[in-house]
């Protein structure tokens, strides 16, 4: 009995899955208990099915590993429903029972594995096509070694529950509520990663800022549900025109920007920019219907440049700094125009 607990406690501390708490548990439960096939399963109710995930043969009975079957007629539903764990004499009690007859099962034990709100998540078993007693051992073990086995379950699924929650923190802390972009923290921390990549290879990054005109305007005339419409549909527009490896972001409330690796040769990373530039205009140009409401939009003012060997804020600065000179560039001509 010592040297099975030793192992337990070996087997549980060192267990990095399931797999690996439940197969020197399995080992052990066949050494206490003498039957033939030892096995965990897992039960989804609402699908209707136990599976079972590990398995341990020792003997003439064979339980395939990764078998389903309907949870409705299984021997484990029986023994919970009948409150029994053990019988030495399945062909008597459960004659009706197809997979007993198939299995040519005679003795069967199963012990419920719980989860924290009390519900049957899986069952621990054990069967010979014998006929054999089992000791107050293995008695012991078919109560011990489920209740080990829900602890790790639980433990994982709270772990996992903890990572998925971590990301969505992660993922809430880098993007925009309303337009599901990632947000101007996120756009430093990939634009400081351009910035040294680039310091250390010569190539450029482009780096761009891009203002919405007249958005105040826009939410005067039609109100903030219009507003953030426009805003959205924007976002979708300029979204089209960069590649897999740009980051467009959402910086301000009417304010986005873009950053991207760009060649290394000067003439060609300062024509990236133009293109973008020109492009995040044409994206944005045009009509909008939203909520009911049809706006005929000039487009957005948008100042894109190529950098390298600066700063975070001095590429950001540059690129505004050419945005405003885009903006006054345009507000020029609209006044030419219409004199």
């Amino acid at each position: 009995m010592e040297l099975m607990l030793e192992r337990l406690s070996e087997s549980v501390a060192s267990a990095e899955s399931l797999e690996q708490l439940a197969r020197p548990l399995l080992e052990m439960l066949e050494l206490i208990t003498g039957l033939e096939s030892l096995y965990l399963t897992s039960i989804d109710e609402e699908a209707g099915l136990q599976s079972v995930d590990y398995v341990r043969n020792a003997g003439e009975l064979f339980i395939p590993e990764g078998l389903s079957v309907p949870w409705s007629d299984t021997l484990c539903k029986r023994c919970l429903e009948e409150g029994r764990r053990f019988t030495s004499n399945a062909s008597e009690i459960w004659g009706d029972s197809q997979a007993a007859r198939e299995l040519g099962i005679e003795t069967y034990a199963s012990a419920p594995i719980r989860g924290s709100n009390g519900s049957v998540i899986g069952t621990l078993c054990g069967a010979s096509k014998s006929s054999q007693p089992i000791g107050p051992q293995a008695f012991s073990a078919l109560n011990i070694f489920p209740k080990l086995i829900a602890q790790y379950v639980e433990r994982e699924r709270l772990l996992k529950d903890l990572r998925q929650s971590n990301e969505y923190l992660a993922n809430f802390a880098l993007t925009d509520s309303l337009t599901g972009l990632p947000n101007r923290r996120a756009l430093h921390g990939e634009l400081g990663r351009l910035l040294a990549r680039a310091a250390r290879d010569g190539s450029y990054v482009i780096a761009g800022i891009i203002d919405l005109d007249d958005f105040k305007g826009i939410n005067d005339s039609y109100g903030h549900v219009v507003g953030d419409h426009f805003l959205r549909e924007c976002a979708k527009r300029l979204a089209g025109i960069v590649r897999d490896t740009d980051m467009l972001a959402r910086v301000g409330g009417d304010e986005f920007a873009l950053v991207a690796p760009a060649p290394v040769d000067a003439e060609q990373a300062h024509s990236v920019a133009d293109q973008l530039q020109r492009r995040a205009s044409e994206a944005t140009r045009g009509i909008y219907a939203l909520a009911g409401r049809t706006i005929d939009y000039a487009g957005v003012s948008a100042g894109v440049i190529a950098v390298r060997l600066v700063s975070v804020d001095q590429a950001l600065e540059l690129a505004d700094a050419a945005m405003y000179r885009e903006k006054r560039k345009r507000k020029l001509a609209n006044s030419r125009g219409g004199e």
